[in-house]
């Protein structure tokens, strides 16, 4: 069975509940998913990880220091993560989300990690203003559905 880490940072838990969400869906489509607070989470388990999912709020148009932190000791394992699925969300309190997203997507993409598009709803990961509405939520859920599907075409 495929496998994935869901790995997140949440100061007021609006991206803990879309972690939640996220990490719902996916295991509904059979894979075996893992969802981690970052502080909770070693660098170490990507290398386990056939996909890994990184979330997190939007401080000044981009990633929390937790993540970004995450991401930069990652480099110890660069050529590792090469082919393996790789996907990002966030949440916001107005604006910037998508710029966070893209800035966590970058990081995934200098891995070598493949990265799922999506055409009809947001198209560079899931996120939300503040806690996830119902619309969002439906959103978090078809990004969970199409990563995990890519996972498995990618995996097996």
């Amino acid at each position: 069975m495929s496998k994935v880490l869901v790995v997140y940072y949440s100061r007021s838990g609006n991206t803990e509940a879309m972690a939640k969400i996220i990490a719902e869906a996916m295991d509904n489509e059979n894979v075996d998913v893992e969802c981690k607070k970052v502080q909770d989470t070693s660098v170490d388990e990507l290398l386990d990880a056939d996909g890994v999912v990184v979330g997190s709020p939007t401080y000044y148009g981009t990633m929390a220091a937790e993540i970004k932190k995450f991401l930069d000791e990652s480099i110890k394992h660069h050529g590792k993560l090469d082919g393996k699925v790789g996907a990002a969300f966030s949440s916001a309190h107005v604006t910037g989300h998508e710029t966070t997203v893209i800035s966590i997507l970058e990081a995934l993409l200098i891995h070598g990690m493949v990265i799922q598009g999506d055409p009809q709803g947001y198209h560079y990961g899931a996120t939300s203003l503040l806690k996830p509405d119902e619309e969002e939520t439906n959103g978090c859920r078809r990004f969970g559905k199409r990563v995990a599907a890519l996972i498995k075409r990618v995996t097996e």
